[in-house]
């Protein structure tokens, strides 16, 4: 009998390496558990799985934004156009972005292949929207669409990772695309720790202890990332710390990689969202004195549209010879999907103050940020509350990153059950309760702490049911391991 040809110690070993905890193992469990459910809805002491592992809002219940899926449709299908009853249907509003969107596609066919970095009438439209945002210029040229923000990461790490010698600073805790990126395309992730004690803050003093200590290493370090928002740890940065960030990589040559996909969700009066290319430009930086990277996706902000995968990044400061192989790269790809680069413009120029759909589109907007901020609250206060928890504010993006503190008794069982304690504790939390939350350890956490990230997604009339049910676990689970 032949061999199989490919086997677990036969295919790519940065495959083995990669990995990506937000659907990882206490997610394939979850699946199993919703499957059980399916075929026998008593078999556990839940009648659903709640997934609070990943940033997917309308898996959990949230509605996309009128405006926009009117100017899918209406895009999709253009024979609606023509149509005297399509007037009674869809706004005003939306058949004239159609229109003017069909009128930049070429043979007005969504299902046709595009340019490369997008169709240029949408990145123009981008461009204009980063420009009013900013109050800066913004060149459609440096615009490439892409299927959501994800693939545009890769590109990055295709662009500037050479060998196990590169090194990319990355924020830890950090979203694992990061790490599983890096491992991907081979090289080194060089990780910052963020202060939890001050709000999960970036030290730029631990920038340069840990870029020494890299170089120490013969690693040369190519690129910072800066996720702002913070995902898994929610914290907003200060522009006053976003100065020092972009003078930092000025000072020390390294390419700014701006993951910026939660600039809508910022939940407190007290902070501001601010792009990096903005701040730069405000210190008086061009685009010969920084080469910055910045992502956008249509899957967050209030829009939620994760399985439309619509994105794009912003590149400025690279050279005419750069940007040839940059290019490139996106050609190889053909084109990202139409849908996701329509979406991404309508997310960049939305209805503005005197269209006929503006109030409509406002008041959803508006419920979106103002429920998830209040559901934020609710979320970090019941953490709080529990016994051994701790929870820093949440000031943007979709999840919280409690600091949980287990008995001695429940880690030891941990070691017996050969996983990690923040893992024995999930899946634990999942048998009884059906909610998913993903350990810390597959964001990265400092040495001896013991994290897990949960979203603030589910929709507001569950909240208190997944707080009572977090609670009695917590004081179940701590009450069986207490010393």
């Amino acid at each position: 009998m032949a061999s199989t040809p490919v086997t677990r110690h036969s295919i790519n070993p940065k495959v083995l390496e990669c990995e990506y905890a937000v659907r990882g193992e206490i997610v394939i469990l979850a699946q199993k558990l919703q499957e059980d459910l399916k075929n026998n809805p008593k078999s556990h002491p839940f009648d659903e799985i709640l997934y609070c592992n990943i940033g997917n809002p309308q898996s959990l219940g949230q509605k996309p934004i009128t405006f926009f899926r009117e100017v899918l449709a209406l895009c999709d299908h253009p024979a609606l156009l023509d149509k005297s009853e399509t007037r009674s249907l869809f706004s005003a509003d939306s058949i004239k972005r159609a229109s003017q969107i069909l009128s930049q596609i070429p043979g007005k066919a969504t299902g046709a292949y595009s340019h490369s970095q997008g169709i240029k009438g949408l990145c123009d439209t981008i461009a204009a929207g980063i420009e009013a945002r900013d109050g800066f210029p913004a060149d459609p040229n440096d615009i490439f669409l892409t299927d959501g923000a994800s693939p545009a990461v890769h590109m990055m790490m295709q662009l500037l990772i050479r060998s196990e010698k590169d090194g990319i600073l990355c924020p830890i805790p950090q979203y694992p695309l990061y790490s599983a990126s890096i491992a991907l395309h081979g090289g080194t992730l060089v990780p910052y720790y963020l202060d939890e004690a001050t709000g999960w803050g970036l030290e730029i003093s631990e920038l340069k202890k840990q870029l020494e200590t890299a170089k120490s290493k013969g690693i040369c370090v190519r690129a910072l990332v800066v996720i702002n928002p913070g995902n898994p740890t929610g914290q907003v940065l200060a522009e006053s710390n976003q100065q020092q960030i972009v003078d930092f990589c000025k000072k020390e040559g390294l390419v700014l990689l701006a993951d910026e996909v939660y600039q809508e969700n910022v939940y407190v009066p007290d902070k501001k969202f601010y792009s990096f290319k903005k701040v730069a430009r405000s210190m008086g930086y061009g685009e010969k004195d920084i080469t910055l990277v910045s992502f956008q996706s249509v899957s967050k902000g209030y829009y939620g549209e994760c399985g439309k995968r619509g994105g794009y990044m912003e590149i400025t400061g690279f050279s005419p010879e750069v940007r040839e192989q940059i290019y490139k790269l996106a050609s190889v790809n053909l084109c990202s999907n139409i849908s996701g680069q329509i979406l991404a413009s309508l997310v960049m120029s939305p209805p503005k103050s005197g269209d006929q759909c503006y109030e409509s589109y406002s008041a959803e907007k508006n419920a979106i940020l103002t429920s998830l901020a209040k559901r934020a609250q609710q979320l970090e206060h019941a953490l709080n509350s529990l016994e051994g928890v701790s929870c820093n504010r949440a000031e943007g993006a979709m999840y919280l990153f409690p600091r949980i503190e287990l008995p001695k008794k429940a880690v030891e069982a941990a070691e017996a059950a050969k996983t990690a304690p923040d893992t024995f504790y999930a899946r634990r939390l999942l048998n009884a309760t059906g909610i998913v939350v993903v350990p810390g350890s597959g964001f990265g956490q400092a040495a001896g702490t013991l994290h897990f990230r949960c979203t603030i997604l589910p929709q507001e009339d569950r909240i208190p049911a997944i707080i009572s049910r977090l609670t009695q676990f917590h004081e179940a689970f701590m009450k069986e391991f207490r010393d």
